[in-house]
């Protein structure tokens, strides 16, 4: 970002105090400034933020979104109090006086009633832990008897749905009345709620979105260390200063999976069927109805959840366990906590996808939202709204749907009975589908929606109806559980295979089939099993686009932040998820690193020796001499490299050609004595590989005894030469894995690794980006013409390619330098490396530490560049 432009946006925020509890850096106060100037400009802000790891992002955003909603708050009580006085300026004086009083005094009142009740909460929370407390489990109750005395297999059966249910669903059509109505007392889900005297809700809240359950809790326990002032002005505060800090008010949102403790559905574990179960439980008639639920019985539980909640910044393990000792559930409890939020964290999923927000209640509306880790959003989107089912899975499906008709087919009554036959001439026609599909040359391909839709009549079923009907009357848990029931029978003659929800993923498939449209595709991928004799085939649905699933969130916030380490390069978040916000609304700041420049080496090779050049493209990289002149180059370097390198390879193939080659022994060489350039190696640094389908844990595991020790003996040392992993870019290691100080003192990346452009799904993908381009340009408020708009469409999908490319290949260097005092040389083995537009593309701070020149000094000046490098860090 230009210097200018990281003036515009610090203006006005230069003075801010924000409560880092430490001294920040000066970028962390850049970073602060900017996040702090989005949302106080408002009005569907976006901010695209770049801070490499190890420079507290998580803390920085933390202190500037708290910062700004305390001063908000602040801000906008003032300015109510003025609007009041504003509107009785024609009484007298002593009747504005009077009525100002009386509204600060009622405000205070109840903000300071609110503290007070949860710092007692705190004060025995903190006691108990110093009691050394332990939180009360609830055992399982076990199934109680069915006083109508039906049958046990009954339970699977579908109910009678009357057409006022089948016509009218919604969000909690499938809770009883009873539970239906104390949820609307309570606010819970999207329901009018009733006032409550002792509960306050906030105006404007904070969502907080990550990727992993792990990123959440990691930032829940930032949190916990900035102290921030009250919402209410200090001067107002009865008692004067005592009560100027307020603990923030957080509240993380998870799934059922996470949360539910109902043994008896939490046992399940796939979350599509613990939903379904969790939700036949709140309609039973029976008396196995889950008695964790809210309900009148259990009131002053499910309000003590709240407060607790409210006054404990609890993470998700802390709600679960809350609700254990309260026996009340966590999952519908903590709804009740939403209103008095200011922070709501919640994973990617619950979300990016609008059902999830309604299901739980959440309006976005005039909020905040921001999403950390945010390199992968325009994935993450596309993974939300994924579905595939397999021929095999089909053929299954259709195996349990037989056992489950033969048994209760003569009591399916009307709807019951037609939309059940309905779900297996999809089934039939899908499987039909797929098995002519097995014949077709390719491996994979797209599919012609029609001509699937067209097999055995699809086209003529009301999938929208159906899918309701699933939906609604829980067919899918049914079928499924009446399958692994007669499995836990032992009964093999009617055995209906795995348990894997089958039918759960042909919903999810269909769901996608009526979301069709010019941003999604279905594609076909052969997957030949280990038995050959038995190949399978499988439908996959891709969103193409994120920009229409996201619009629904960035058209609503009042800001959206954008936050990641390697948020580098910026442009296809602006032209993918923001096509149509005009600049004025977008704001990018990349954010220099902690670590002095010292710390830092980047050098780009190019080649070894004249007549040996360096370009990994695919075309290139299986010539044997790149091979063997990059083995020799990795060799040279461990000479040089204490402790840790990390080598990225462009695909796990590659990375087992290369492999492969340079175990062989050198051509033209009959010798014993001559040793390959894997035994070389393995002599210079113990030696490990990632691999597909093995434990990234293990190995990680493996390559930090070889440099520290074993970390289960005291004192332990490493072998004194250190080790040697090579992996792989999008592997397992190149994202999430912490190779800081002695683990990673160098990172290799060999080569760009450019997706295939020749696979049917990035097919699609540019196809679209070109012609959505063309569209937009040639029909838009400056028109132009075509000729030109299929020029610059061109342009923007190869940039969206080598954008795709390089976001992964930052994520990779990323691995290295992970807080201040780390370093590491970063090389880049690739001429390409050195062109303006693959530098550009790379995060500012490595762009900072690269030697100038180096692509055109070759392996003997980056020995000496390394080595001096090196040696320096040893004698500080």
């Amino acid at each position: 970002m230009s210097a200018s432009r990281v003036e515009d946006i610090t203006v006005g925020v230069q003075d801010i105090d924000f409560h880092h509890p430490y001294t920040p850096y000066d970028v962390q106060e850049q970073f602060m400034k900017a996040v702090y100037r989005v949302l106080e400009q408002g009005d569907g802000q976006i901010g695209i933020l770049e801070s490499p790891t190890g420079t507290g992002k998580s803390l920085s955003l933390i202190c500037a979104a708290l910062t700004w909603l305390r001063n908000h708050k602040k801000d906008t009580f003032e300015a109510s109090v003025k609007d009041a006085a504003d509107a009785f300026q024609d009484e007298p004086d002593w009747i504005i006086e009077q009525m100002l009083k009386r509204k600060r005094e009622e405000v205070v009142r109840r903000w300071e009633e609110r503290e007070a009740k949860l710092q007692r909460i705190r004060a025995k929370e903190k006691l108990m832990e110093g009691r050394g407390s332990k939180r009360r489990r609830v055992d399982d109750p076990g199934p109680k008897s069915d006083p109508s005395g039906a049958s046990e297999e009954d339970e699977w059966l579908l109910d009678e749905r009357n057409e006022q249910e089948a016509q009218q669903p919604s969000e909690t059509s499938s809770f009883s009345k009873e539970t239906r109505n104390l949820m609307e007392k309570l606010g819970m889900g999207s329901l009018k709620k009733e006032d409550d005297d002792d509960q306050i809700d906030e105006p404007i809240k904070i969502y907080y979105t990550s990727r992993t359950h792990s990123q959440l809790t990691q930032f829940i326990s930032e949190l916990r260390r900035p102290k921030f002032p009250s919402s209410v002005p200090a001067d107002l505060l009865l008692g004067g200063s005592k009560s100027d800090a307020e603990v923030v008010k957080l509240l993380p949102l998870s799934s059922r999976q996470r949360l539910c403790i109902n043994p008896s559905v939490s046992k399940l574990g796939t979350l599509a069927a613990i939903n379904d179960k969790c939700s036949e439980l709140q309609q039973s008639k029976s008396g196995s109805k889950c008695q964790y639920v809210p309900g009148a019985d259990n009131l002053g539980q499910t309000h003590q959840f709240r407060d607790n909640a409210l006054a404990t910044l609890p993470d998700i393990e802390d709600l679960y366990g809350l609700g254990k000792e309260l026996s009340i559930c966590p999952y519908y409890a903590s709804r009740t906590a939403v209103p008095g939020a200011e922070i709501i964290t919640l994973p990617y999923p619950l979300l990016l996808q609008k059902t999830a927000r309604d299901a739980l209640g959440i309006n976005l509306e005039g909020n905040v939202v921001i999403v950390d880790e945010a390199h992968n959003i325009m994935d993450a989107v596309a993974n939300v709204y994924a579905s595939e089912i397999s021929l095999g899975e089909l053929k299954r499906g259709r195996q349990m749907l037989g056992v489950y008709v033969k048994r209760f087919g003569k009591k399916l009554k009307g709807e019951n009975r037609v939309m059940v036959a309905q779900v297996a001439r999809v089934i039939d026609g899908l499987s039909e589908w797929l098995d002519g599909a097995l014949r077709f040359k390719n491996d994979q391909g797209i599919v012609d929606s029609n001509a699937l839709l067209q097999t055995k009549g699809i086209d003529q079923i009301n999938l929208y109806q159906l899918i309701l009907y699933i939906q609604e009357s829980k067919l899918a848990y049914k079928i499924e559980g009446y399958a692994t029931h007669i499995e836990e029978q032992g009964d093999q003659s009617t055995r209906a295979g795995s348990s894997t929800p089958v039918l759960h993923s042909l919903l999810s498939f269909l769901v996608s089939l009526t979301n069709l449209g010019s941003e999604g595709r279905i594609f076909y991928h052969k997957s030949p099993k280990s038995n050959a004799l038995q190949p399978d085939i499988k439908l996959s649905y891709l969103l193409l686009s994120p920009t229409y699933a996201f619009s629904s969130i960035a058209s609503s916030a009042r800001a959206v932040i954008l936050a990641g380490g390697t948020m580098s390069p910026f442009d296809d978040y602006t032209a993918h998820l923001f096509p149509d916000l005009p600049s004025s609304k977008i704001t990018t700041l990349s954010c220099g690193h902690v670590i002095p420049s010292s710390n830092l080496c980047v050098w780009t090779l190019g080649g070894t020796q004249p007549g040996v050049e360096f370009e990994f493209s695919f075309q290139k990289r299986s010539d044997k001499t790149v091979i063997h002149e990059l083995g020799m180059s990795i060799l040279n370097m461990c000479t040089v490299v204490p402790d840790g390198m990390v080598v990225f390879f462009p695909s796990y193939g590659y990375l087992d050609e290369v492999v492969s080659a340079w175990s062989d022994l050198p051509p033209g060489t009959g010798s014993t004595k001559q040793q390959s350039i894997w035994a070389r190696l393995q002599a210079k640094k113990a030696l490990f590989r990632e691999s597909k389908g093995g434990s990234s844990d293990e190995v990680l595991a493996q390559h930090s005894e070889a440099i520290l020790g074993d970390p289960s003996k005291p004192g332990a040392k490493g072998n004194g030469k250190g080790a040697l992993l090579l992996s792989v870019v999008g592997g397992k290691m190149s994202e999430g894995i912490n190779f800081s100080d002695r683990l990673g003192r160098c990172v290799v990346i060999v080569g760009l690794p450019y997706p295939n452009i020749n696979s049917p799904d990035w097919k699609a993908r540019i196809e679209y980006i070109e012609t959505t381009t063309t569209n937009r340009l040639v029909s838009g408020s400056s028109p132009i013409s075509k000729t030109e708009a299929t020029l610059v469409a061109k342009q923007a999908a190869r940039d969206f390619y080598e954008n795709a490319c390089m976001r992964a290949v930052n994520q990779s260097i990323g691995r290295a330098i992970r807080h201040r005092g780390d370093y590491a040389a970063i090389v880049l083995v690739d001429r390409r490396f050195s062109t303006d537009r693959i530098k550009k593309k790379l995060p500012g701070w490595i762009q900072g530490g690269l030697v100038e020149g180096s692509e055109k000094g070759g392996l003997g000046q980056m020995m000496g560049k390394l080595s001096g490098f090196f040696r320096g860090k040893r004698n500080q």
